[in-house]
């Protein structure tokens, strides 16, 4: 694994990747939840299959990612990490849009499809809120002062999600490549519910729903090869 520094797409901020440098049929890129740190994608990294290598951004407004403040606008975003998607000649793309990254990737996806062959939405969240994330947000919000960058950050990403959810809702509806659906059954941040309504949605478009038993939210941690199972199955379904 590396650490690399790119130039965000049409923004004037340096991003901060982590990365497996080798050549692979498929580019996995990883666009994380909130808040988004890279060194949390470290273990699958390190377990991937050699037909896949994989980037992970931190995304701007956190980590070593320029700016400081938050970047409340996932269309700014999808722009700004759009960077990610060069491939090298032959090379597939597949997006991962884990958590608050998932709206983010549907739009990358939506606006590059000539460059994205295949999308995961892991833990995806599109405003369904579990127990666990009720709690935080509101715990957040009273504290929040107190906070240091990235946790305020997140805060901010939050709460300005929702009035920007019905345009990547509309784009995942629209996409035509395969989406793998991938869900802890334990995810206590984001119901199981909420994931299969997303599946069901995409009507006869190729799709599939991946339930982890006993995953929690944050599967890149907790079920590593459940995540890689997903990433073969998505390239199984994109035809390579």
């Amino acid at each position: 694994m590396t650490r690399a520094t790119v130039q965000a797409a049409g923004h004037p901020w340096k991003l901060s990747t982590l990365r497996t440098p080798r050549a692979a049929p498929w580019k996995v890129v990883v666009i994380t939840g909130t808040p988004s740190w890279s060194e949390y994608w470290a273990p699958v990294l390190a377990a991937l299959p050699a037909r896949f290598t994989m980037v992970v951004a931190d995304r701007p407004g956190f980590a070593l990612s320029e700016p400081r403040e938050a970047v409340g606008a996932i269309s700014d975003q999808a722009e700004a990490l759009s960077v990610l998607l060069d491939a090298a000649p032959g090379q597939r793309i597949m997006l991962v849009g884990q958590s608050y990254g998932a709206p983010i990737a549907t739009l990358m996806a939506a606006r590059y499809p000539d460059r994205v062959q295949a999308l995961v939405l892991m833990s995806p969240f599109y405003g369904d809120r579990g127990r666990t994330a009720r709690r935080l947000t509101g715990l957040g919000g009273m504290v929040r002062p107190m906070l240091p960058r990235d946790l305020k950050n997140s805060i901010a990403e939050v709460r300005g999600q929702a009035p920007q959810l019905p345009a990547a809702r509309a784009a995942l509806t629209g996409l035509t490549i395969p989406v793998v659906v991938l869900h802890g059954e334990a995810d206590t941040f984001v119901p199981i519910a909420a994931a299969r309504a997303l599946a069901t949605g995409r009507g006869s478009a190729p799709t599939a729903m991946v339930a982890v038993p006993g995953g929690d939210h944050f599967l890149n941690a907790c079920c590593v090869p459940a995540l890689i199972g997903a990433l073969e199955t998505a390239a199984g379904m994109a035809g390579k």
